[in-house]
């Protein structure tokens, strides 16, 4: 089957160890079902797995993607949980918790084998490209916002790096859950853009915001690191996903940390209970993934390149058929 797929590992040039062509077609296995990929949408921790960050070279090659939704064996319309062993479901009992693509082939390809436990049914509501934006990007931010940052509506927050798959998602997700949401981004058009979505204010990173907000939801790491714990009102909470700019910071901000007794939550993907939430949520209030471009399985390298320049807006999405 065509795929698109890891071959080797470059951390500087990490689109060098990219390849498109044939690979063996998944067999299903006790537990396990094969599903017929209809979209998939890119994530960096696609980039990351190029760069070798949780992919050693002896897993090689492995076929990329996280995300997908799709038909079943039987025909039904579907979605996929992409955490691979949190129940143990269709793994070991010793088996790690993983991210598909970690150690299992992705749905970067026409078709993708996973643990039936980790299926869910599509709303009909969203179309095949919408749902495949779910569980990676939006389930993280649906976390984010709703576990570890414990928002309610009325309460405000910051989100970093607005255009980003995570930082759009928080964006859409808080304007539709009554939250007072600011932005940030280099990028004018990506500001306006975010203002368009439903922030009330965008501006550009480190700048003063008009109050101090109740949670910041953090993806961009090193670079805005200090802007998100000085915006953060006392007993706020930080919650960081990624760290796409670095993960070392000039500046900590201990004394402010522990002074105005912030919170700092890390937040990884998110359950399958989440996800099953988040796509009734869609349904029934009609948001929807922003998408910036949908490509074909074919054409992967663009996505691949676009994601990595930071370009795009939203979420780029690969359609296998």
């Amino acid at each position: 089957m065509f795929a698109v797929y890891a071959a080797r590992i470059d951390r500087d040039q990490p689109l060098s160890g990219l390849e498109l062509g044939e690979r063996p077609a998944p067999e299903a296995r006790p537990g396990w079902s094969v599903v017929d990929v209809r979209a998939a949408s890119l994530n960096h921790h696609d980039l990351w797995s190029l760069r070798g960050v949780g992919l050693p070279e002896d897993r090689l090659p492995m076929i990329l993607g996280c995300d997908a939704a799709g038909v079943d064996e039987d025909g039904n319309e579907v979605v996929l949980h992409s955490v691979i062993g949190q129940s143990g479901y269709g793994v070991g009992p010793k088996e790690p918790r993983s991210i598909l693509t970690e150690r299992y082939q992705g749905t970067f390809a026409e078709r993708v084998a996973v643990p039936t436990w980790n299926i869910l049914p599509k709303p009909a509501e969203l179309s095949f490209e919408e749902a495949a934006c779910l569980p990676t990007a939006w389930l993280t931010a649906y976390r984010m916002l709703f576990t570890n940052a414990g928002v309610r509506p009325g309460d405000s927050v910051l989100v970093q790096g607005a255009g980003g798959g995570v930082a759009t998602a928080a964006i859409v997700l808080g304007k539709a859950a009554g939250l007072r949401v600011f932005a940030t981004s280099r990028d004018e058009a990506k500001r306006k853009r975010a203002r368009e979505l439903g922030a009330v204010e965008a501006v550009e990173p480190g700048a003063r915001l008009p109050q101090r907000v109740d949670a910041v939801i953090e993806t961009v790491g090193a670079a805005t690191w200090s802007h998100s714990v000085k915006s953060l009102r006392p007993g706020g909470t930080l919650v960081i996903s990624g760290a796409t700019s670095g993960d070392r910071p000039s500046h900590a901000e201990l004394t402010r940390i522990f002074f105005l007794e912030l919170k700092v939550v890390g937040s990884t993907m998110g359950t399958k209970d989440e996800l099953e939430d988040l796509l009734s949520f869609c349904a029934a209030t009609g948001v929807r993934p922003v998408l910036d471009e949908v490509l074909p399985l074919d054409r992967a390298r663009e996505g691949f390149a676009r994601m990595e320049s930071g370009e795009q807006f939203g979420k780029i999405v690969l359609c296998a058929s």
